[in-house]
């Protein structure tokens, strides 16, 4: 049983059970990958159906995670089988365990608002946001930020972070020079004019096709449907009025 339910590997030479960042890494790009098909789905067309699905597959994932053994997470599973010809690079597994349960208490409150109650609002947004930044910082710069939140509360500070980012000092030539935040600024700002021209000369700026003009019969509105109907505050000053109705089914 010992070996069955147990976080972090004991490897010869390290004094902290440890995880390998590689897989770690990869299995959060997987997660990352799918929570941004699920998030794009319900922002877009107002199917929240893949959310609700993503949300339970994660919840999941993380709760064998957390509480059996990370060697049985299908995500770190996949993860671990693509990165299998790469050298393991031992992280710490104390933190992690610490950043997975962050994401485990969200996925909790995920599964309340929008699987089980059908919620939907700001706090799903919110909530929905920060799991996709915690999982792009992971997978893109191998950034933990639930690693950082476990150095605020525990007097023993993370060891074996990814890259000895805990042990090692950043170096100072890596740090970004004028001329290059020069160039990042020139590129975005080109960037943002060639948006500009798309949008002003491309064929939908001025060519969409005149729908002719109907009367459509009067219909009765049902009251308590009105009400149901009626956009909060907090959509419109989101200006997201439109979004809502379609979220909400209504027209």
């Amino acid at each position: 049983m010992s070996q069955l339910i147990r976080f972090g590997e004991k490897i010869d030479g390290f004094d902290v059970r440890v995880l390998n960042e590689r897989a770690v890494r990869a299995g959060a790009g997987l997660l990352f990958f799918l929570a941004l098909i699920a998030f794009m789905n319900a922002w877009l067309m107002g199917n929240f159906h893949p959310t609700r699905v993503f949300v339970v597959a994660f919840l999941i994932d993380f709760t064998l995670r957390v509480f059996i053994n990370p060697r049985y997470a299908p995500s770190l599973i996949v993860g671990q089988w693509m990165v299998r010809r790469q050298q393991p690079e031992w992280t710490g597994a104390p933190q992690k365990r610490f950043a997975w349960a962050i994401g485990f208490a969200l996925a909790v409150a995920m599964l309340y608002l929008v699987v089980l109650n059908n919620i939907i609002g700001p706090i799903n947004l919110i909530i929905c946001a920060m799991c996709l930044t915690f999982l792009f910082f992971e997978t893109a710069f191998g950034i933990c930020i639930g690693c950082t939140i476990y150095n605020w509360f525990n007097k023993g500070k993370a060891r074996l972070c990814p890259g000895g980012s805990c042990e090692v000092l950043p170096d100072k030539t890596s740090t970004a020079s004028l001329t290059q935040a020069a160039i990042v600024a020139l590129f975005l700002v080109a960037v943002g004019g060639v948006a500009q021209w798309i949008y002003r000369t491309g064929p939908q700026a001025g060519h969409q096709e005149q729908q002719p003009a109907t009367s459509a019969p009067a219909v009765a509105i049902d009251p308590a449907e009105a009400e149901r109907c009626k956009v909060p505050d907090f959509a419109k000053a989101m200006g997201h009025e439109e979004k809502w109705k379609l979220h909400n089914n209504c027209k």
